[in-house]
């Protein structure tokens, strides 16, 4: 499995297979049309902790933007409702 460190994808979501907030953001960015990478880190605790330290959180799911920590899925849902997820994807691709 790829260090958590280790991605080219704009997106990445490191999830469980048994978390429905890992299935609901993931058909979030799936009906806005905005690929992501996912990374399942089911029963891989050296990749949770790896995901915890960068992220700050030990919940699932848990999404980065070009290697940035966006939170998980309230997170994400919150900048998707006020408009702000497409904004930063956006600047994001400018960078």
């Amino acid at each position: 499995m790829k260090s958590a460190n280790k991605s080219d994808a704009k997106v990445v979501i490191y999830t469980l297979n048994y978390c429905p907030y890992c299935s609901w953001v993931k058909e979030l960015f799936k009906k806005r049309g905005i690929a992501f990478q996912e990374i399942d880190f089911t029963g891989n605790d050296a990749l949770r902790a790896e995901i915890a330290e960068r992220s700050g959180r030990n919940t699932a799911p848990q999404v980065f933007v070009r290697g940035k920590s966006i939170g998980g899925y309230e997170d994400v849902k919150r900048l998707d409702d006020q408009g702000l997820l497409s904004k930063l994807l956006l600047r994001v691709d400018r960078c």
